[in-house]
């Protein structure tokens, strides 16, 4: 009797070491899928248990039920997080648990670029691949509002940078977060503007180095331009700025800046109205909101483009003439 006990003990013994090392080799394994990349949605407060039918539903070809078993076994299934997730061909169910309990979500990325206005924002957002269209149901002045900004114009608001999402977010939490973003380093910009800086209000300082942005084409003449325009404004002279201009003939503009555009008078003429434009003109980046509030020394008034990318800086009209004869009219 002992020994058929003894038999018993080992046969079982055997067994179980059998089970756990098809479980070890299970768990090692890829498991199947539908396709090379199948994405699965969790939503929050889904259980183990849910999760694992999930997975299945998503397209791997897996039992949920040995699935849970795992999730349980590992002790780990309690920390699986809510959220977008792709999973790929290859992926083991130990892989799989690591990433769900990581919450490694699938992100997708949209990028707001420098100089950019608030209608290639929204553009921008609506070709975004996977992001919900949330605020693109709502006027400009109804979105602010609902961003905590009512009554604010949204050009220039937002930091221009490249901003990750998961699948299935909103438009305008992405615009929180670049709305935050220009806050800070507006804030930052303005803590370290110089001492003889004319700008009064940190939106001053934010119009500015949105005008700045666009008049710029090397980063070299940032500061240079930013200090034509402060001492423009220091004397009581026109910006005479041909973006501003340009933003306030909207989507009528075709191209070709013309001689009655400069004689329209609108709010962002600033060849006919003295000083800043009623708002920005664009998405200001990093380099432009500080240079606009640490402009560079000098006396400089005028400059004009070389046809190079870069711009010759004038204190005086008659200077500023013979630049322009020299590299515009290459007398």
């Amino acid at each position: 009797m002992r020994r058929f006990f003894s038999t018993l003990f080992v046969l079982a013994l055997l067994a179980a070491l059998a089970g756990l090392g098809a479980a070890w080799y299970w768990l090692r394994q890829p498991l199947p899928m539908n396709a090379a990349t199948v994405e699965l949605s969790i939503e929050p407060g889904t259980l183990p248990r849910g999760v694992a039918q999930s997975v299945r539903d998503a397209g791997v070809r897996v039992d949920p039920r040995l699935l849970y078993a795992w999730f349980r076994f590992s002790g780990e299934g309690q920390r699986i997080k809510a959220g977008n997730y792709e999973l790929e061909r290859g992926i083991t169910p130990i892989r799989l648990l690591d990433k769900l309990a990581r919450g490694e979500e699938s992100l997708r990325a949209v990028t707001l670029v420098e100089g950019w206005n608030w209608r290639q924002v929204r553009a921008a957002l609506a070709k975004a691949d996977q992001l919900r269209p949330e605020a693109a149901k709502l006027s400009d002045a109804d979105l602010m509002a609902l961003l905590g900004r009512p009554g604010v114009a949204p050009e220039g608001r937002f930091f221009p940078d490249t901003y990750t999402y998961s699948r299935g977010s909103s438009d305008v939490k992405v615009l929180q977060r670049a709305l935050r973003a220009m806050d800070k380093r507006l804030a930052q910009a303005w803590a370290a503007r110089s001492p003889e800086s004319v700008l009064k209000t940190p939106e001053e300082a934010l119009t500015l180095a949105s005008i700045v942005e666009k008049e710029t084409g090397k980063a070299a003449d940032r500061t240079l331009i930013a200090s034509v325009f402060q001492n423009r404004l220091r004397i009581g002279m026109p910006l005479q700025t041909d973006p501003t201009v340009i933003y306030g003939l909207g989507e009528g503009f075709d191209g070709n800046l013309r001689r009655v555009h400069l004689q329209t008078d609108s709010p962002y003429n600033t060849y006919l109205r003295p000083g800043l434009p009623p708002t920005p003109i664009a998405m200001p980046g990093k380099a432009s909101l500080l240079a606009a509030v640490q402009p560079a020394p000098g006396k400089f008034i005028y400059f004009v483009a070389r046809g190079d990318g870069t711009s010759h800086f004038s204190e005086t009209l008659d200077q500023h003439n013979r630049a322009v004869n020299k590299f515009q009219r290459r007398q």
